[in-house]
């Protein structure tokens, strides 16, 4: 039996038994159940790609080869959804553009299998040492493999993107299985790309997959001893950390790989490709975890430090990182899971928990934490004990070592903040002070190899939780902020409905004055019963929009008359109110006008004018036309305004010269105009009156 022969064996035993394994070990989850049905495809198709390389006739190798196209078709959809779905806690919620391609990710490598099964393979050949072949492939081979080689790469990067968007407990619990099946899948695009590259399949080139499959199962098994790696909750992202000195070892480390490799070729000659490849994919491995160790990056860092006398952090870098991971967080839990997540990355600490105090400063909260168990919910320690570490951390702001603590507070922090490894390191308490207030604290815990912390290790945490403190400050700061403006614009908009009641009262109010005068004229009770059914029917209106307060003003646009506009306007004032105007209607264009809201803009500056003058005053509202607007003027001889008032307070709300106004009437006036297009002056002096111009864009020619 070949070598090679060996290895398919093997590979399938080592996927059979994995399978096994994540079926009966635990309750059969989603993603257990798409791991147990990769791994029995993968199974499957090693056990068919043995039964080929048995083959002694072309015809026999053909038959197993299509059926291990067939096995093969199944791989990129199932394993798609395992790498989607291991150790992220969004498994359900995808995008309809993802979902399109999982499905496809099944159903076109299916079908190219299935229903083009005979031009799949186009011919097979026996090399010339007689023990290995050769398949040629057809359109649709070549396109299957394709759709084959697609999956591989999208089943690595949701793999890297789960795996760097988990720190601490989480990362060292899901490490050896994203290294194994990444690993698989790594060496499937070569493979794959090699098979499309020469368009046929070299039997001699496919012991890299089994031998891949063999490495990933040793890899996948020994995860399965870190309890909880299925049921993980990481937040995928897409930050990416790289130096220059991995780059260097991985250089000369594949260096070394090369030659090895060159040395087995000289000794074993082409009959020993499948014992090199096999090497390389294992040397390839030990430097994936070598490069994925934190233990060998955090024991780099400290020979650095303590050879060159240097400190181990690069503050500004550190500072950086900081800036860059927390700068855009507006929520405060979103911002606690961002901080302990770059602390657990900077200290090379597994468990980091965040908690932070009430309103009240009587109870501590976890808000984020790196540890697999589920956040302590509620109270950590009541009034008495949360009172006490307010008063020791505002005399000493610095971080505390609490298994070394003998203060009640730090043994019930210890309670809450489990070891979760025996040589894992001291426990220590960061505590976050801003503005002379105690916000919280950073348990950090669980440190790679046990290393103890040195004081750089200790003066980074403080920056770090000054850093923190600065950030929640920031947080709180803003969501008041956004609180208060949120409320001024809702003020802002009441104040728009108050005003355009008012005006609603006004004019009511001056039908009542002359309503004893003219009582017995009928066509003058006809005109106020329109004239109160007319405002009734305003005030209604007003109403039923009062649940867009928190909304834009929107504008619904019809071609107008604005003189046929001005005219209803003025003669409903007139007549309500017995109030005389002087008109002076030019020739003007058609016009784009929400009417409703026009008529409040045009009311308002005539019952101003109105109010401006007195009983003896003048008002006279004019249109004319000025190149592409359309103009109406508003003109009164009454008391007029300051030049103070008009650069500073006329178009601001709850500004006003009136004793019983609200100041609001200019504001939305100059809202309304400005949401059609237009513009709204004004000129006025003390004593001499005041002249409002609106400008309004034509929307047909004159």
């Amino acid at each position: 039996m070949s070598a090679a022969l060996i290895f398919d064996v093997v590979a399938a035993l080592c996927a059979a038994g994995l399978a096994v394994a994540a079926v009966f070990k635990a309750q059969l989850s989603f993603t257990r159940w798409a791991f147990a049905v990769g791994m029995a495809v993968l199974a499957a198709e090693s056990v068919l790609m043995a039964m080929a390389r048995r083959g002694s006739m072309a015809e026999e190798v053909m038959r197993w080869q299509l059926w291990r196209m067939v096995a093969m078709s199944f791989v990129p959809g199932i394993w798609l959804l395992f790498s989607r779905s291991y150790a992220r806690s969004q498994t359900g919620k995808s995008t309809p553009w993802v979902q399109i391609k999982t499905i496809g990710a099944f159903v076109v490598p299916l079908v190219i299998a299935v229903l083009f099964r005979r031009d799949l393979v186009e011919a097979v050949k026996e090399t010339a040492w007689g023990s290995q072949w050769v398949i040629r492939l057809g359109t649709a081979g070549n396109l299957l493999f394709l759709f084959v080689l697609v999956g591989a790469v999208g089943v690595v990067v949701n793999l890297e993107r789960t795996f760097r968007a988990s720190v601490g407990t989480m990362r060292w619990r899901i490490k050896y299985v994203i290294l194994g099946v990444g690993m698989l899948f790594a060496a499937r695009i070569y493979s794959t790309s090699q098979v499309l590259l020469y368009r046929g399949i070299d039997s001699s080139l496919e012991s890299i997959g089994s031998g891949a499959l063999i490495v990933a199962a040793l890899l996948i098994a020994r995860s399965f001893f870190r309890a909880g790696h299925f049921e993980m909750e990481v937040y995928p992202s897409q930050a990416v950390l790289q130096n220059s000195l991995t780059v260097l070892i991985a250089g000369a480390y594949l260096l070394i790989v090369g030659v090895l490799a060159k040395v087995v070729t000289y000794f074993g000659g082409e009959t020993a490709f499948a014992t090199q490849a096999f090497l390389v994919l294992v040397a390839l491995v030990v430097l994936a975890i070598l490069l994925q160790s934190d233990r060998a990056r955090l024991q780099l860092r400290q020979f650095v430090s303590r050879n060159f006398q240097r400190s181990p952090y690069d503050y500004r870098a550190v500072w950086k990182t900081f800036m860059a991971g927390t700068a855009s967080r507006v929520d405060s839990a979103d911002l606690a899971r961002e901080l302990v997540k770059l602390t657990a990355e900077t200290c090379q600490a597994l468990s980091v928990t965040m908690w932070l105090t009430d309103e009240r400063r009587e109870a501590l909260h976890s808000v984020a934490s790196t540890m697999q168990s589920a956040q302590p919910a509620g109270e950590v320690q009541g009034k008495i004990e949360c009172q006490q570490m307010s008063r020791y951390f505002l005399q000493h702001p610095d971080p505390i070592d609490i298994d070394s603590a003998k203060h009640d507070w730090a043994i019930a922090l210890r309670d809450r903040h489990p070891s979760q490894f025996a040589n894992g390191g001291n426990r220590i308490c960061v505590p976050m002070i801003g503005r002379g207030e105690w916000l919280g604290i950073l348990v950090v815990g669980d440190r790679v190899g046990g290393v103890p912390y040195s004081v750089d290790d200790l003066d980074m945490l403080k920056c770090i939780g000054d850093h923190a403190s600065a950030g929640l400050l920031t947080v709180q700061l803003s969501k008041k902020l956004v609180e208060a403006k949120e409320l001024e614009a809702f003020q802002a908009m009441a104040a728009f409905f108050v005003h355009d009641l008012k005006n609603s009262a006004s004019t009511l109010n001056l039908m009542l004055k002359n309503l004893p005068v003219h009582f017995d004229d009928p066509e003058f009770r006809a005109d106020a019963l329109r004239g109160i059914a007319k405002t009734v029917t305003h005030i209604n209106r007003l109403i039923g929009r009062l649940g867009q307060l928190r909304g834009e003003l929107k504008i619904e646009t019809a071609e107008s008359d604005l003189n046929e506009l001005v005219d209803g306007v003025l003669a409903g004032l007139e007549k309500s109110s017995g109030l005389h105007l002087t008109k002076e209607l030019g020739s003007v264009p058609k016009i784009a006008l929400d009417r409703d809201q026009m008529q409040k803009v045009i009311t308002n500056l005539v019952l101003n004018a109105a109010e401006a003058v007195g009983p003896e005053g003048r008002v006279q509202v004019a249109t004319h036309h000025e190149g592409d607007w359309a103009v109406l003027s508003v003109t009164d001889n009454g008391c007029g305004m300051s030049p103070e008032f008009l650069a500073h307070s006329l178009f601001r709300p709850f500004q006003t010269t009136k004793k019983n106004g609200l100041g609001i009437g200019m504001f939305q006036s100059k809202m309304i105009v400005e949401a059609h297009g237009g513009k709204i002056t004004v000129e006025s002096e003390p004593g001499k009156g005041t002249t409002f111009r609106l400008l309004l864009r034509a929307t047909t020619a004159h």
